[in-house]
């Protein structure tokens, strides 16, 4: 038994509107162990819609419709599934009821069109939706295939979701087990690599261990399914242990984690500070520390030096070194960390200065070239070399610069 979520729209086919949708619905599915091994997208094209219906209902048992409810000609979701299945469409008239009482609250008239939203196929049952004007409808059209429609607004989605099919399913026989997951984080370490290192762990039925990588880093997915939340938590919990001791100073958190959270965790800890110095992240690492609430226990501020003049004039980089090794090289970042650090005189001084491109890259010194200066308590200085090539694109190699930055001061954290 299993569901499978198809999203209606050509403007997410355009790639128009972010189909948090899928997402959502993948979640709650997961949270009543409702197995999903299928999504589609489908513009507002009948034909296309029908073909889609007719291979999901072939290999399901839930489907769930998320778009096209609306009063526009464009909106044919019910209408299509209704001609798929020969059955006709009817006015339920506690529909129109409804939508004119929401169009009266709003001090309007509502308009002929909106009388489209009250057709619903013949047998279908209501799906009520408390602040839009598109209900949806739970249908059962032959035995062991309920379909349920939505409108494709999530704050619309979300509470009939939750008030209506949640207690439907589990009326149903579903959601008496769930699927929890629980995602570990790694930085400085490729997928591959990582996925060699686990190998044992990626064949195990339950849990599941799943790799996956983005933005710099990569995680892996524990999977657990079983009767209640903490059941599951108790089958995913010696896993992410062994897991955890396999990948070393490469994990650095999980879950809702991130860098900066764990950056700042440990300097609180430590009850130590931290000032940055920043040349191609023109602040994003600054902002990223500062994303994190309560940061001002241990962020004292930074300087972005983007021209050499603030390099040598705020800095104290000499500019001999300037003009012998550039401004990216290993001997300026260590001369930017240890500059903002004392200048602000924090324990610690983080540094960045590299070619984010998609210019100003030579052969010696290429797009993605990145070097980070770290200086500690006393007068260690040190610096590190990245390079994150020329496919990543301008706003990534930022993104990933300033993450590999907060990575090497994690790293000296926790080994010092």
């Amino acid at each position: 038994m299993s569901a499978e979520i198809i999203c209606v729209g050509t403007e997410l086919l355009l790639g128009d509107i972010l189909n948090s949708n899928a997402q959502y619905l993948a979640q709650q599915l997961a949270k009543l162990g409702i197995p999903h091994y299928y999504q589609t997208v489908v513009g507002d094209n009948p034909e296309r819609l029908k073909q889609v219906i007719e291979i999901a209902a072939a290999r399901v048992q839930i489907l769930i419709f998320t778009g096209g409810l609306g009063p526009t000609p464009d909106d044919l979701t019910c209408e299509t599934i209704a001609d798929f299945f020969g059955v006709p469409l009817v006015e339920d008239p506690e529909i129109i009821e409804d939508i004119t009482d929401k169009f009266t609250q709003r001090g309007r008239v509502m308009s002929p069109s909106n009388r489209k939203q009250a057709l619903i196929p013949q047998g279908a049952k209501v799906l009520p939706n408390p602040t839009g004007t598109a209900p949806g409808i739970i249908w059962q059209p032959r035995p062991g295939l309920t379909i349920f429609t939505f409108p494709g607004v999530p704050s619309e989605l979300y509470p009939m979701w939750q008030e209506t099919a949640v207690p439907f399913l589990k009326s149903q026989g579903w959601g008496k087990e769930i699927i929890h997951s629980r995602s570990l984080r790694f930085w400085g370490i490729g997928e591959s690599t990582l996925a060699e290192k686990v190998s044992d762990y990626l064949n195990l039925l339950n849990p599941t261990v799943a790799t996956y990588a983005g933005k710099g880093e990569v995680r892996l997915r524990v999977s657990a399914k079983a009767s209640s939340e903490t059941a599951a938590k108790a089958l995913i919990a010696p896993i992410e242990q062994q897991l955890i001791e396999i990948a070393g100073l490469d994990y650095y958190g999980a879950d809702d984690d991130n860098l900066a959270s764990v950056v700042g965790k440990l300097l609180r800890e430590s009850g130590e500070t931290l000032s940055v110095a920043e040349s191609c992240t023109g602040g994003g690492l600054g902002q990223m520390l500062t994303d994190i609430s309560g940061s001002s226990d241990y962020f004292w501020g930074g300087v972005i030096s983007y021209d050499n003049s603030v390099k040598v004039g705020l800095l104290g980089v000499n500019p001999e070194d300037l003009d012998q090794f550039g401004a990216v090289s290993k001997t300026v970042a260590a001369q930017m960390a240890l500059g903002v650090k004392n200048r602000l005189g924090t324990t610690w001084g983080l540094s960045i200065t590299g070619i984010a491109g998609p210019t100003g890259g030579t052969n010696d010194k290429p797009v993605g070239l990145v070097y980070i200066g770290l200086a500690g308590p006393g007068s260690e200085v040190t610096s590190f070399e990245h390079r994150f090539g020329t496919i990543r694109g301008r706003s990534l190699i930022r993104h990933v610069s300033a993450n590999a930055a907060l990575d090497n001061l994690r790293r000296k954290l926790l080994t010092m």
